[in-house]
């Protein structure tokens, strides 16, 4: 399939060879040998004109010199050495960078590694990343350890407020330019990329109205009387008859304080479905509060978390304040575990699945550090035979299918009063069949791809385990459509039990299951048997029955005949993590 705004495969400038058999196992000079199912590809130096070609993880570029070499670290504006033609024109070319962000300097990684960045929306490479290793951690963690020291003390609070103000400006600025890049990485419509920078430069903003907030309050004026020193004034315990033990009695009036400082350097951990606004999110905290950051984005998304930390360079935040790690899928458990293990890294904030994050929780805990865990969800939406069936089918379409269902808050199990099931069941396929299929960039596009290929086959192997189990296919093949990119059309089944994977795992794809349900004591006993309660949506005009699901159900936010969720609520539930 020719995707209509993306340049053609033959403008890339080198020979690309041919994909071996799926069968054949490669290995890199240097490395060990690495199995086909991981990366598909065969090695050749850089200068000869080959690269390595991309499976579902990615690909590895190596650019050592033609006598095996590896340099070590190099500091420049742009490894790149092996250019792709753009897909796309940005207005500020300066801000796609491809290297590493490390206090304040542009830089490859220590082994010279790279990594591939895929368009989802036509699956060709369109940039590379410095694949980071174990050794590479190190430098960038003492780089804002360092930085720490210096922007904790000496930059007030309201001189932070006025760097995150500025930020705030630049990324509105740079809205159109980082819509673009956000498309080309994630594969969502460009209406919703630009949404995306919106709320993000939002986040921005509110933390640094917080930052204010933090001023310290002016010290007393030096006439307000002091109360004398407990220990300088020894008294009798009221408890004991010995006037010489030196016990401070409980009734003593006494003074508390209760300063809080900057922790330290904050680790980030981002995932790929919503790169931008994620990353802001945790490191505008981290900064309104005086901490340094590391950025440690997924493979799937780096050049975001990247142009960002360009604009933080602009709005004039210190040399290692924010730095920013890219390292491929193959090494992103070493990275954050080595990340999450470094006694200089305070705190980290994960957001991801339940299954990495009870990792990174381990990781954690050996050093007793803090943790911000915002996992995964498997939400339910029950729409009683009450409840304004029209507009619930509009809600639920425009939550369930944006960013094609690759949103942690997206209903997957849509629980249906019997007497209303085939009325609700007819105008949910009418409002899904109206998405529009296509790339993100390309006008009228409503649903994009997945974001990755492993996404896709995850959304078929669940829709496959359900139509064999008795589902209904009310809209959609369940398959990944022909041609280019990991598109799949919006996929409804009817006729769901509680006995399919689709029942008990995140979807995280545009496939929504119809369940069929009684009476109000059912469908709660259904909806809460999930291990991964993170929010869920109740329709009825019943106002009694409203409160009582809001009681009942066990999801850390609830949507009350709404599908809009409030974004300062913080979410702890269940295996969600923590808030």
């Amino acid at each position: 399939m020719s995707v209509p705004g993306v340049f053609p495969a033959s403008r890339i400038s080198f020979d690309l060879g041919s994909l071996p058999p799926k069968s054949t196992t490669m290995q890199q000079s240097g490395t060990d040998a690495t199995p086909a199912s991981d990366v598909e590809a065969f090695s050749c130096p850089a200068r000869s004109g080959r690269l390595l070609l991309p499976s579902t993880k990615g690909l590895i570029l190596t650019n050592n010199d033609q006598r095996g070499n590896i340099p070590r670290r190099e500091h420049h504006h742009d490894s790149q050495h092996l250019v792709f033609p753009l897909p796309f024109r940005l207005t500020d070319v300066d801000l796609l960078r491809r290297d590493c962000h490390i206090h304040g300097e542009w830089v490859s990684s220590l082994g010279n590694k790279r990594f591939a960045v895929l368009d989802p929306g036509s699956g060709r490479v369109w940039a590379t990343c410095p694949d980071s290793a174990r050794d590479d951690v190190n430098p960038a963690v003492k780089s804002a350890y360092v930085a720490f020291q210096g922007f904790s003390k000496h930059t007030p609070a309201h001189e932070r407020a006025r760097l995150l103000t500025s930020w705030h400006h630049l990324i509105l600025a740079s809205r159109l330019d980082l819509a673009i890049i956000l498309v080309h990485e994630t594969g969502k419509p460009l209406t919703e990329a630009l949404a995306e920078v919106d709320y993000g430069a939002g986040l921005v903003r509110w933390f640094a109205g917080e930052a204010d907030r933090l001023e310290p309050p002016p010290p007393p004026p030096p006439t307000t009387p002091q109360l004398p020193s407990p220990v300088a004034s020894r008294v009798s315990s009221p408890t004991s008859d010995d006037d010489d033990d030196g016990a401070v009695p409980a009734s003593t009036p006494a003074t508390g304080a209760l300063l809080k400082q900057p922790i330290g350097v904050i680790l980030a951990l981002v995932p790929w479905s919503f790169p931008l606004a994620l990353t802001l999110r945790k490191a505008a905290a981290a900064l309104a509060a005086g901490c340094t950051v590391i950025v440690k984005p997924s493979s799937e998304t780096p050049l975001t978390a990247l142009a960002l930390a360009c604009l933080a360079d602009r709005a004039g935040f210190p040399a290692g304040a924010l730095n920013v790690l890219t390292t491929s899928l193959e090494n992103t458990p070493v990275v954050s575990e080595a990340l999450c293990m470094h006694p200089l890294v305070k705190a980290v904030s994960f957001t991801g699945s339940a299954r990495v994050g009870k990792r990174v929780a381990a990781s954690c805990t050996r050093n007793l550090k803090r943790l911000s865990l915002d996992l995964g969800g498997n939400c339910p939406a029950v729409v009683f035979d009450d409840a304004d069936l029209g507009q619930v089918a509009k809600d639920l379409a425009a939550l369930k299918w944006r960013h094609a269902g690759q949103a942690c808050v997206a209903p997957n199990r849509c629980y249906v009063q019997w007497r209303v099931y085939d009325v609700f069941s007819t105008l949910l396929v009418a409002e899904a069949s109206k998405l529009k299929v296509g790339h993100g960039m390309v006008k009228n596009t409503t649903l994009g791809p997945l974001t990755t290929i492993r996404g896709l086959y995850k959304a078929e192997a669940l829709c496959k385990d359900a139509t064999e189990k008795g589902a209904v296919k009310l809209l959609g093949t369940g398959r990944r459509e022909p041609g280019d990119g990991y598109f799949m059309a919006p996929t409804v089944l009817g006729s769901m039990t509680d006995s399919m994977l689709m029942c008990r795992e995140e979807v995280f794809a545009p496939v929504l299951g119809l369940y069929v349900f009684d009476t109000e004591d059912e469908v709660v006993m259904r909806a809460n048997d999930t291990p991964v309660g993170l929010a869920g949506y109740v329709f009825t005009k019943n106002s009694d029955r409203l409160w009582r699901m809001f009681d009942r159900l066990d999801a850390a936010v609830l949507g009350m005949n709404t599908v809009c969720l409030v974004t300062e609520t913080p979410i702890p539930a269940s295996n969600n993590g923590n808030g």
